[in-house]
């Protein structure tokens, strides 16, 4: 038997074994093996797939890591855009999946919601979710990418967006993708100015979401969305120290 035969059977009994009992039946180089078929379809995957999740230490790490540093570690731009790609794809999928035709949204979800929607995503970044008088979805998306440690809420942007939308309800939430999902000052005083700006126009803030790999806060569960600086400067929460990322208001 040839190369090109014997790494064909491979692939394919590979490939029935997945669809018959689910890639759970496969080892973790062995998933990331399989998938690499689509990126390198004359070789064989498996040492590749060894190296990467030994350099890595997971699968997970493999998909996190930059691009830049995944095209140092011996792959071509074709692959490197491979790995990249799938948790964006997953975000697309698990969002999809659980969206309803109705778009209205559930307050009690929406935690888990916005970690779908930071899933793969490695730089700071704000969303913005507006909804109307009856929680129909009118809108959903970023409105601001910053770099690993801080970005900045927009707050003309996004009363623009609540005005064109004709929107009664805003949500916001951000990630902390190098920390804790406890918020900063910075992060509880630029809600508070968001919470204001948005009041002056008529829509109600409803509240802002930290989300940290798995894990959220809310500040409105947390009773950390304050009328105004002084009221939070007179409570207990202004002693809280910074946490490492912090979400910077901007009003440009």
């Amino acid at each position: 038997m040839d190369i090109k035969s014997e790494h064909a059977g491979h692939r394919d009994r590979k490939r029935k074994m997945v669809l018959d009992h689910g890639i759970e039946m496969l080892s973790e180089h062995e998933q990331l093996e399989v998938l690499l078929y689509y990126a390198i379809p004359m070789k064989d995957t498996n040492p590749l797939a060894h190296r990467l999740i030994d350099r890595f230490g997971s699968i997970s790490a493999v998909f996190d890591a930059p691009y830049d540093v995944l095209k140092k570690s011996g792959i071509s731009e074709n692959t490197a855009f491979l790995l990249k790609y799938i948790p964006e794809l997953l975000n697309v999928y698990v969002n999809d999946r659980y969206k309803n035709d109705s778009n209205i949204v559930d307050p009690e979800t929406l935690g888990e919601m916005f970690v779908n929607r930071f899933i793969g995503k490695k730089k700071e970044m704000v969303y913005l979710l507006l909804l109307d008088s009856k929680f129909r979805e009118l809108y959903c998306g970023i409105v601001s990418k910053g770099n690993i440690t801080s970005t900045d809420i927009n707050t003309t942007k996004i009363c623009e967006l609540a005005i064109s939308y004709s929107a009664r309800y805003a949500v916001v939430s951000h990630n902390h993708p190098s920390g804790s999902s406890l918020p900063s000052n910075a992060d509880i005083l630029a809600t508070i100015n968001l919470n204001r700006a948005l009041h002056s126009i008529n829509v109600r803030l409803l509240d802002h979401f930290i989300v940290a790999d798995l894990d959220f806060i809310s500040l409105h569960e947390a009773g950390l969305i304050f009328e105004s600086r002084e009221d939070y400067e007179a409570s207990r929460y202004a002693k809280i120290s910074d946490s490492e990322s912090d979400i910077v208001q901007s009003d440009t």
